[in-house]
């Protein structure tokens, strides 16, 4: 069976904005969690940030594979396409390994492992950044 390429480019096109929403989303929950005094309230905004994250780890699995066929199977590629990779993979082991933590950890009682943790949110939500600039100065190369 024969896929038609524009059908992978629209759906790693749609597929890539959602994990990287979800996960600013995400980040900025617990940033709030971080600062509200109200056990409660902390608890509804660490909640809705679990789901968020894990809602955009496993739709990026959805962009990971279309880009994937899109590339024709290269993991890292030349120059445009290397860059965006050199992105890409890292910011999608660290959303993966971040949405495990937090099935794993439900309760944090700590605020240094969130400060920490939400350090790395950003750091991904960088480097998915870049992905995305990357991927940008793909289509516009074309």
């Amino acid at each position: 069976m024969t896929f038609e390429p524009s059908i992978w480019s629209n759906l790693h096109g749609a597929s890539t904005h959602f994990p990287i929403a979800l996960m600013l989303v995400s980040a900025f929950c617990d940033g709030v969690s971080l600062v509200l005094r109200d056990a409660e309230q902390r608890r509804s905004f660490r909640f809705a940030g679990s789901v968020a994250l894990v809602i955009g780890a496993l739709v990026s699995y959805a962009a990971v594979l279309s880009g994937l066929i899109v590339s024709r199977w290269q993991p890292l590629g030349h120059a445009t396409l290397l860059r965006h990779h050199l992105f890409v993979w890292p910011a999608f082991a660290m959303m993966t390994g971040l949405a495990a933590r937090r099935i794993l950890a439900r309760d944090e009682t700590s605020r240094v492992p969130t400060v920490t943790y939400l350090a790395l949110m950003l750091l991904a939500a960088a480097l998915m950044s870049g992905a995305g600039y990357w991927g940008g100065e793909l289509l516009n190369r074309g």
